[in-house]
């Protein structure tokens, strides 16, 4: 018999997650206590966007493998995994983990756990954790049979699918043999991939440990494309010269107006408070963070240099999304640089592919929400480009130049050559070149 799986909370992580594993043959139930979002998933309706998502959704629940309901206690009972799914966001007065709806959820499973359970934590959790949610269901019920698990996840947004199916590695942190004899069925549809097992504490820090890495990574492409520019050099080329070394490798050196999403920002900030309170503080992901701060500053900066001033000027903004392939919004580089601009004087106008709805939510600012990118250029002043989305690499210029009243391109992701550019008549800006 194929393994019960509840997934608790349909956010990013929980969604993917359990839409996934029931592609593998698993019996899933996702369960949330969003009335409104478990109607829309039972309607084939997913709340975020994610290519290929809700293809894999239909499927599954048309196959009777994928279930959505509020209640736990319709899936809990009989399940023989749990895995909690649910927010970690930061606490706005410190930037630690809240970690109020992981404890939440853990004494609300408590109550229902029948027989044995390997309840698996795949939320982003400070270290410690696991015990924390252990001690809880066993103090709720003491007659509760099960074994706690960390299985952080690694998921990109705009890539989740492929990274779910065909991961690098994964991390279980596992201290029961019956447990671990559990995880391998969870995972054995993926083949030879490899598994790491360690303690719990170990996998919940593992987490922490490469997000920190690779935004430290982004933090220090972006500082040394600033050099780039006072040198003379390009940036990209010095990208794929260190990047071919085995030893620091090719991925998370694009320079750009800074990091955001969900993860980045707040995993860095909850690294060092756990740092911080532990008496071993970590300066360089601190200097990440102001540099990453500074960054988004800097950028707004340097589209207000290239137009020489932007009091009384349109500009167009193309990508509000933190990054491509998402509609996520949650700290991306729009929120600080339309600000910024408008404070200064500016008038914007802005389109992206997939945000605009959400970004209506953030930006409260009077801007022009426009059709299309050609009719987000019109009358403006001058294009830039803050999100790398496809489309905006296939600008016919010869139409935006006329769209534009001054043929400027300031391009903050380096989509462009800036010969092409030049070579249509554009004053063309970009990051670390020439």
């Amino acid at each position: 018999m194929p393994l019960k799986i509840t997934v608790v909370g349909t956010g990013y992580v929980g969604l993917v997650t359990g839409v996934c594993f029931s592609e593998y043959g698993f019996d899933v139930t996702c369960v949330d206590t969003d009335t409104q979002k478990i109607e829309m998933l039972n309607h084939g309706e997913i709340p975020i966007f994610e290519p290929g998502l809700r293809s894999l959704l239909e499927r599954n629940a048309l196959a009777g493998r994928l279930h959505f309901t509020t209640q736990l206690g319709e899936a809990v009972p009989n399940c023989d995994v749990v895995i909690i799914a649910v927010g970690t966001p930061p606490k706005k007065e410190d930037g630690q983990a809240d970690m109020q709806y992981v404890h939440s959820a853990a004494a609300q499973i408590a109550k229902h756990i029948r027989k044995y359970t390997v309840v698996i934590i795949k939320s982003t959790v400070p270290v410690g954790t696991g015990e924390q949610v252990q001690s809880i269901i066993s103090k709720e019920n003491p007659s509760a049979a099960f074994d706690m698990v960390s299985n952080p996840e690694f998921l990109r947004e705009g890539n989740a699918i492929n990274d779910f199916m065909k991961p690098d590695r994964v991390i279980v942190g596992v201290e029961s043999v019956k447990a671990k004899e559990t995880i391998a069925k969870l995972y054995h549809p993926l083949g030879d991939v490899p598994i790491l097992y360690s303690d719990i504490k170990t996998a919940e820090f593992t987490k922490y440990a490469a997000n920190c890495f690779l935004a430290m990574k982004i933090g220090y492409i972006n500082e040394i494309a600033d050099l780039c520019e006072r040198l003379g050099a390009n940036v990209q080329d010095v990208a794929k010269g260190i990047g071919m070394d085995p030893r620091i490798g090719n991925k998370f050196l694009q320079p750009g107006p800074g990091f955001g999403g969900s993860c980045f920002p707040k995993d860095t900030m909850a690294l060092i408070k756990t740092a911080q309170q532990s008496g071993a503080p970590i300066s360089i992901i601190e200097s990440v963070i102001t540099s990453n701060v500074t960054r988004k500053h800097r950028m707004a900066k340097k589209i207000t240099d290239a137009m020489q001033g932007v009091k009384g000027k349109t500009i167009a903004v193309l990508g509000l999304t933190f990054k491509p392939n998402t509609d996520d919004m949650r700290e991306s580089a729009s929120l600080v640089i339309i600000p910024d601009l408008i404070e200064s004087g500016a008038k914007v106008r802005v389109f992206d592919p997939q945000g605009m709805k959400e970004a209506k939510h953030h930006l409260k600012a009077e801007l022009y929400w426009a059709e299309d990118m050609y009719d987000c250029m019109d009358g403006a002043d001058s294009l830039v480009i803050l999100t790398e989305w496809n489309e905006f690499g296939r600008i016919d210029l010869k139409k935006a130049k006329q769209l534009l009243k001054t043929p400027l391109l300031v391009d903050l992701r380096n989509m462009y050559s800036p010969e092409t550019v030049r070579n249509e008549g554009f004053n063309y800006v970009s990051i670390g070149r020439k």
